[in-house]
């Protein structure tokens, strides 16, 4: 089948400085080969739901993606369960997408309604996933575009629980994905894991666990849960909010350090997010109010790696998260040889290398 999109190649998108870490382009180094077959389920293509075609070509990147995102659309709970309404629910997305976000069309790859149908949600998304060599690049997670897959789930997710036809046709087709790419089931991740939102919401968000469980069962691969940046909303408090304040502090932001996330923080917070990318627009079927929440990339945008001679606040936050944990030391600003033995116990007993530094993995196992 010709494929009507823009073809890029690895070496084009490393070129171009598209986000992709060591392993999202080369894969999660443990697997050596595909997962066991998953069958592939039912899924109408945007010929049968009568999609517009794409303001532009569609981009196809000559590289697998090795990541799963899991939104909800943030649209009402509808009753409605026909394939029709599915087929509805698709146009309306796309019409969003591209007439309010000025998208090139539908942002996600795939979209699964409350009756569990299941539809392609960007043009090429069903042809590239059957062949299981390419990656459709979409608009639906910031940075994270260039290695995902996206699938959005009809409905918001906040409080109602999770459709028993929706949870079974999202387990069928991230199963489906995994077989297909040869995705580590530990890397699917709900939206909120790298930008700044409360999607999938909380229901949903909450039961990523169980489905990575289902679909490594499915697959027949083990299941290595990630560690991810947590979410504060407005009104948070305790440790994570204090490490928080005196990041941005670190930063010279002129924040209280008071570990309430509120107003003055929210605010700097906010600029520190959408500088990382973790906030733009919308991938919401139909826009919800969203409070100032904080968490994904700009955890990563203000967490810097910390050794021994470090000093000022970046380090007493590490200190306080450590001191929160039940580790003895004092919240001196000062990364010294106690600071280090401590770090270097909190790594061995977490599974982190004992390297006696902070760095990523270790500031999102403190935050966690």
């Amino acid at each position: 089948m010709v494929l009507r999109g823009v073809r890029v190649a690895r070496r084009v998108l490393l070129a171009g400085g598209l986000a992709a870490t060591a392993v999202g382009v080369c894969g999660t180094p443990a697997l050596a080969g595909r997962s066991r077959r998953a069958a592939a389920p039912e899924i109408a293509s945007t010929a049968d739901w009568q999609a517009r075609e794409p303001s532009s070509p569609v981009t196809v990147l000559d590289i697998e993606p090795v990541k799963i995102i899991v939104h909800h659309t943030a649209t009402p709970n509808s009753e409605e369960t026909s394939q029709e309404h599915a087929f509805a629910l698709s146009r309306q997305i796309q019409d969003f997408h591209m007439d309010s976000n000025g998208w090139i069309d539908t942002g996600q790859n795939f979209t699964n309604s409350r009756g569990g149908w299941l539809t392609e949600g960007r043009h090429e998304s069903l042809a590239v996933l059957t062949a299981g060599s390419q990656h459709v690049l979409g608009a639906h997670a910031g940075a994270e575009n260039s290695v995902s897959l996206g699938i959005e789930n009809e409905g918001t997710y906040t409080e109602a629980d999770v459709p028993g036809a929706l949870w079974d046709a999202l387990v069928e087709l991230c199963s489906y994905m995994v077989a297909q790419y040869g995705i580590d089931p530990g890397e699917i991740y709900g939206h909120r894991d790298f930008m700044a939102t409360e999607c999938p919401g909380e229901v949903l968000y909450g039961r990523l666990p169980e489905l990575r469980e289902a679909v490594g069962a499915a697959t027949g691969e083990a299941v290595r849960h990630p560690v991810t940046w947590p979410l504060l909303r407005p009104g948070a408090s305790g440790p994570s909010v204090t490490a928080l304040q005196l990041l941005l502090r670190a930063q010279g932001a002129s924040v209280p350090v008071d570990g309430v996330f509120g107003e003055q923080t929210q605010a700097a917070a906010g600029q520190v997010a959408r500088a990382s990318g973790a906030v733009g627009m919308s991938c919401y079927a139909t826009r919800i109010p969203e409070p100032d929440v904080f968490g994904g990339a700009g955890w990563a945008g203000l967490a810097p790696v910390l050794g021994s001679g470090a000093t000022g606040d970046a380090v007493r936050a590490a200190q306080v998260l450590l001191i929160s944990r039940g580790r003895y030391l004092d919240a001196d600003a000062r990364f010294a040889d106690r600071m280090i033995s401590v770090v270097r116990e909190f790594q061995a007993m977490t599974g982190l290398p004992t390297t006696g530094v902070v760095d990523q993995s270790t500031w999102q196992r403190l935050l966690s």
